[in-house]
């Protein structure tokens, strides 16, 4: 969605709220197969003996049917997502293992969850470790009800969550030393993975475990003051730095299991095409290539699974297909055509968002009409898609098992259940570490999940019972659909020798995400996805008339990195910039002036990017200008402030100065390395061949040579600072991403006076 979206905080809005609850909890009833009902829990005695390697451990995964099945509400009401026995294990030799609700896949969620939870539990650090959890129903996101990563929500919606599941966990191992030495809990401490008692006695947590797991858990706990913080706020290395810099760590497509089968699929140039006839003789007489199987995919389309010993002999027998699709009957949307055809729908009236009086518009003494460009995006994340499904037993007794690095394990297990004709009971999805994502492994089609469940089931329908990898190249991943939608914007606005904003007639055209999910009963209200126009007018409070049209293309489309602020932002910043421009007022200054006293966090960001640059201060290299902009996203506000220069034509970034408002930093390194790898996922909208084109319904696009992404090599110096704050945190997996294209293109404006229209930056059209 991250949305989140990919997923995003929009879910929250105000307007929402009536009908959030209703459906998240209809959708999480839907990805379980049962109600979820608020009172539903697990017992108070829920800390299970476990069998581990080294002694008992507290804490296991309980079952959905314990999870979801209490038929009413448990002693003390405690939710699962409450029950520290899903989450926090702890060995006899003190290792503490921390379950986290959601998916890592770079972001470091892991360790800023294991870090929060850690916090609590006064655990020594150096024992803390962090793994994935699963479909149940302890794993949901506790604020919207689903299993969910995106939207950058991990530590927003759960830093309490993992407070309180670490701070129950300190008060049993309290309560089981107190009644070891027959004292009061109240006259015990804890410090580093140890109760320590009268007298100086100590008993580790790894001692205390077994006794631990015997007592109720405590409903209500004290936690603690933030004053008393020693791991929140510290720069923290990653629990998975060393094995991810080493190659030591595995990866969804890493899954080995024994007789394990490989599959590749051969999927129509067309989205949606059917198969018209298929030679797989020559696909066959390749080595270890095992069967040759017509699949259903999405939307009514049709695919050939090679299922082989290996991924180079699956591919290899693709690549032996003779294979002529059937594209009669579905469109063939092809990217000329399709600008043209929004250009015209730009000029209609479109479904309200914003509705100002725009009755002076006419008269502005000054005017801007600008027409904005941007284009399809693939996800490409490093990892390309994979799934595993082990299918075993029959009828009633059949059972399958998933490993997939997947956002939303609880909608992709339903999916496969479906897919598959297993009970959902009868599914175990095991969540995979994932390299990379941006949105693309939450997609609510369950798309890829299905697609690898229609290839195990067509392999065991052919006498292969053994369990089947499906794999997506780069080039099925780049050319395979789910692309951040393309937008055309167009903005006529009026205003005054004093840059006062008189009317502001804007018109966005673009797909919609969220039509035909299960979110667009409440995300989707008068015809407007909140996906397309989140940022706009935003965070200035300008006499704006928003209308979008939504057309239909047969190009499936999804959230990507920063969802819809990966052109809102690019628009707003760069228009209000030009604005200043054309006022001759210094554009820090001009939005200082837009949101005085109105939006203080907007303020502190900026003032403080403007402060550690030294904007304004000190004297720019001959050829370089500054750039500015401050956008809010997933309520975390990123302020940027660039030197740019341009040569022959080609734009270059040297220097990124970057003031971050996110309320309380939990891990400052997870922030800073956040924002870097935004930023440059941000540069890389800006550089020429980051777009995906379509001629005649095909991809132009299938791999890095042809679809640009930036590399470590366009990286300018960049320097994150944090404005302080005790608040709960917000997010910071998505928020670096929106304004680094508009500084960017301010700086670009005040070297060559024309603002960039379009990404990827086409300068001689600016």
């Amino acid at each position: 969605m991250t949305t989140t979206t990919p997923f995003h905080s929009r879910l929250i809005d105000a307007q929402l709220i009536g009908a959030l609850p209703k459906g998240l909890q209809a959708l999480a009833q839907r990805q379980s197969g049962t109600a979820l009902d608020a009172g539903d829990g697990l017992p108070r005695r829920s800390f299970l003996k476990l069998a581990a390697g080294s002694g008992f451990a507290l804490g296991a995964f309980p079952l959905v049917a314990s999870a979801q099945g209490a038929g009413g509400a448990a002693a003390g009401g405690l939710k699962p997502t409450q029950q520290p026995a899903a989450f926090v294990r702890i060995t006899r030799d003190g290792v503490v293992t921390v379950t986290v609700n959601r998916l890592e896949f770079g972001q470091g969620s892991h360790t800023g969850l294991a870090m929060v939870l850690a916090e609590e539990l006064d655990a020594d650090w150096a024992q803390v470790r962090a793994v994935h959890g699963n479909a149940d129903a302890a794993y949901v996101d506790p604020a919207f009800g689903i299993h969910i990563t995106g939207g950058s929500n991990a530590l927003k919606n759960s830093y309490t969550q993992y407070r309180e599941l670490g701070a129950r966990t300190r008060a049993m191992l309290l309560a089981a030393a107190a009644q070891q030495w027959k004292v009061a809990p109240s006259a015990l401490r804890t410090q580093a993975g140890v109760v320590i008692g009268p007298g100086g006695a100590k008993l580790s947590y790894g001692e205390l475990a077994e006794a631990a797991m015997q007592l109720p858990v405590p409903e209500q706990v004290t936690l603690k003051d933030p004053k008393q913080f020693r791991l929140i706020g510290q720069p923290t290395g990653r629990l998975d730095a060393r094995a991810k810099s080493s190659g030591g760590q595995a990866f969804g497509i890493d899954v080995r299991l024994p007789g394990l089968l490989t599959a590749v699929v051969a999927y129509p140039p067309v989205f949606g095409a059917k198969l018209q006839s298929v030679d797989d003789a020559a696909a066959k007489a390749v080595q270890g290539v095992r069967a040759v199987l017509r699949v259903p995919l999405e939307r009514g389309a049709e695919g050939v699974a090679v299922i082989a010993e290996g991924y180079w002999a699956a591919k290899q027998g693709r690549d032996a297909l003779k294979v002529e699709w059937n594209t009669s009957g579905v469109e063939k949307v092809d990217s000329a055509r399709q600008l043209a055809a929004y250009r015209e729908l730009a000029t209609k009236p479109g479904a309200l968002k914003y509705d100002a009086d725009l009755s002076k518009l006419a008269g502005a003494p000054r005017k801007i009409s600008a027409e904005f460009v941007f284009p399809y995006l693939a996800h490409a994340p490093m990892e390309p898609l994979n799934c595993t499904v082990q299918l075993t037993g029959q009828g009633a007794n059949a059972k399958a098992e998933l490993w997939t690095g997947t956002q939303m394990p609880g909608l992709d297990a339903l999916a496969a259940a479906n897919t598959l004709g297993v009970t959902p009971q009868n599914l175990k999805m095991n969540v995979q570490m994932a390299g990379g994502g941006f949105g693309r492994r939450a997609v609510p089609s369950s798309e890829y999940v299905v697609h690898a469940c229609a290839v195990a089931k067509a392999a065991r329908t052919a006498g292969l019972d053994a369990p089947v990898r499906t794999l997506w190249s780069r080039e099925d991943d780049i050319k395979g659909g789910y692309y951040r939608p393309m937008h055309l914007h167009r903005a006529e606005i009026g205003f005054d020798a004093k840059g006062e904003i008189l009317g502001w007639n804007h018109v966005i055209v673009g797909q919609s995400i969220l039509k035909g999910s299960p979110f667009e009963a409440f995300m989707v209200q008068n015809g407007v996805d909140a996906t397309m126009v989140e940022g706009m007018k935003e965070p200035y409070d300008v006499p704006m008339k928003l209308t979008v049209h939504h057309p239909q293309q047969n190009v499936p489309v999804l959230w990507w990195r920063s969802v819809g602020s990966t052109h809102t932002a690019y628009v707003m910043e760069t228009l209000v910039d030009e604005i200043a421009r054309a006022t001759k007022q210094d554009p820090v200054a001009y939005r200082l002036k837009l949101i005085e006293g109105k939006h203080p966090r907007h303020e502190a960001a900026l003032k403080l990017a403007v402060e550690k640059s030294g904007y304004g201060k000190k004297k720019l290299a001959a050829g370089r200008a500054w750039g500015v902009a401050v956008h809010e996203s997933f309520n975390t506000v990123v302020a940027y402030v660039v030197e740019a220069s341009v040569k022959d034509g080609m734009p270059k970034l040297h220097t990124v100065t970057v003031g971050v408002h996110c309320n309380l930093a939990v891990n400052p390194k997870s922030v800073e390395a956040q924002v870097q790898g935004a930023a440059l996922m941000g540069l890389g909208m800006c550089l020429p061949g980051a777009a995906i084109t379509l001629k005649d319904g095909v991809v132009e696009q299938s791999n890095f040579h042809d679809y640009t992404v930036a590399r470590i090599t366009d990286m300018p110096k960049i320097a994150v600072h944090i404005v302080p704050s005790a608040d709960a945190p917000t997010g910071m997996g998505e928020p670096g991403l929106p304004p680094l294209a508009p500084a960017f293109a301010n700086a670009i404006a005040r070297l060559t006076g024309k603002t960039p229209r379009q990404l990827p930056f086409k300068l001689d059209a600016a």
